[in-house]
């Protein structure tokens, strides 16, 4: 074959190669997009058991091409990022931690493209002497310093990967440990941890969110005392919210300002919340039976307020059922409840500021239905329940979680069965378990109250009807 002749060959198989590069395009640019739907044409292929057949075709061409002149250059080939082997957690591992937390002070500086989260943890070993390595839970943080005894330590001290921050040697007695991270809310998409939404900061940290605010033990079993100091510019954050009792506030340089709140009662870090936004509050009070005034807020954007009315008279009417049935009274001097629209939980019973999604909340009677004002009452109860049913007395690890849900959905059954009809209440109770827990039960998903090992968390929370049926005393026929 002359030299013509060879290169009319290398044009026409180069031209075939172009045909067949340009069918695969649109199909690579679909993957790089990630997009969550395909073609009808790549749909059709994948059924049929035929996959991508333009792209065997140029795997043929390029055999015949072996010896030509390459057209183009090859697109180099990505790694796809190896996904993390997912861990099994099981319930006969349960080991007592090796250090306990006795108080947590916490500092944010808020920002618009970054948030400084600062904690001083008072930590003591369960056992003198032990000099076991301190293993701390974190995801998506940054460290900035982590301090001993106001030293700051060296990288050879500690170990840092994506999930732990572990110190190696930490001293053998009793030591304050001072850690600066730096998160960004903003880009959070997990709605876990801090993260904002619609211009407000909000926290979710049941069950573990709160590695996503600072390095920490991220268990239930590890009990502290908690002061949070919160500072942000004032028109764009003039609320500031977290648990306890407020103790200070005020305005700083720059047009910023601060609170200082304290929770003088011991909580998991699952319990921990912070809201910051533009919010306006439906304020009244309660006197507990000890004769103690307690303030009462509901947070709303200024929009809902009027909304708020039956959500108050549920708080009002849970918090003297409390004391009147099981002899349990407020403990705090204040309680907050904040309703906005974006909350992707539900409802969430964070020590004296609890946070729910305003359909939770929010009635007018222009258009509330009896179901409406009847799940109102019902939701607004059980997370205030959990002040005692979970927040005082909470679980030693997840396994336990029916203990604290079962219990209090049994308390706000009861709370709406006396506030109403009890035979209702039982009806809907049990449609409700017909409805959801006995097709879950029969299906894939179903699974022990108290399974022996788990890896996402997430399901434990899907069988709450089935929890109080063997507590409840059944005297109907239903």
């Amino acid at each position: 074959m002359d030299r013509e002749q060879r290169g009319g060959c290398v044009r026409e198989a180069a031209k075939e190669s172009q045909v067949q590069v340009s069918r695969v395009a649109p199909l690579a640019r679909v993957f790089i997009r990630k997009r969550p739907l395909f073609s009808a044409e790549v749909t059709s292929r994948r059924n049929s058991g035929i996959l991508y057949p333009s792209l065997i075709s140029t795997r043929q061409a390029s055999k015949r091409l072996i010896c030509s002149v390459a057209t183009e250059p090859a697109p180099k080939q990505v790694e796809e990022p190896q996904m993390e082997t997912p861990k099994e957690i099981f319930l006969k591992d349960y080991k007592l931690p090796d250090y306990y937390f006795d108080s947590v002070d916490l500092k944010f500086l808020l920002g618009e493209e970054k948030t400084i989260v600062s904690s001083k943890i008072s930590v003591f070993p369960r056992i003198d002497g032990s000099g076991s390595a301190l293993v701390l839970d974190g995801h998506d943080l940054k460290l900035l310093s982590v301090k001993v005894n106001n030293n700051e330590l060296k990288e050879g001290d500690y170990h840092i990967d994506a999930r732990k921050l572990t110190l190696l040697s930490p001293p053998n007695s009793a030591f304050t440990l001072e850690i600066d991270t730096e998160i960004y809310p903003q880009k959070n998409t997990s709605l876990e941890g801090l993260y904002k939404s619609s211009g407000n900061f909000c926290t979710q940290c049941e069950a573990e969110g709160f590695r996503k605010i600072t390095y920490y033990q991220d268990r239930p079993d590890i009990m502290a005392k908690y002061t949070c100091r919160i500072e942000a510019d004032k028109s764009l954050y003039p609320v500031l919210l977290s648990n306890g009792n407020l103790i200070e506030q005020g305005d700083l340089e720059g047009g910023r300002h601060y609170v200082l709140w304290e929770d003088p009662f011991k909580k998991p870090c699952y319990l921990f919340a912070l809201v910051a936004g533009q919010l306006e509050s439906r304020d009244d009070y309660f006197t507990t039976r000890s004769g103690r005034k307690v303030s009462l807020r509901i947070w709303t954007p200024a929009q809902d307020l009027p909304k708020t009315a039956h959500a108050m008279y549920s708080l009002k009417a849970a918090m003297k059922w409390d004391e009147d049935v099981f002899g349990l009274e407020y403990d705090l001097d204040l309680f907050n409840i904040v309703a906005v629209p974006d909350f992707n939980m539900g409802a969430m019973e964070n020590k004296s500021l609890n946070i729910f999604n305003s359909k939770l909340v929010l009635a007018s009677p222009e258009t509330a239905t009896d179901a409406d004002y009847a799940a109102i009452l019902g939701v607004i109860g059980h997370e205030y329940f959990h002040n005692w049913t979970g927040n005082r007395v909470t679980c030693r690890d997840w396994f336990q979680l029916s203990l604290k849900e079962g219990l209090t959905v049994f308390r706000d059954q009861e709370f709406s069965s006396d506030m109403g009809s009890r035979t209702v209440k039982r009806i809907a109770d049990v449609s409700k378990l017909r409805t959801y827990q006995y097709p879950q039960d029969a299906g894939p998903m179903a699974h022990p109250v108290r399974p022996h090992s788990y890896i996402k968390m997430d399901n434990f929370y899907t069988g709450k009807f089935l929890l109080v049926m063997i507590a409840d005393d059944l005297n109907t026929n239903v």
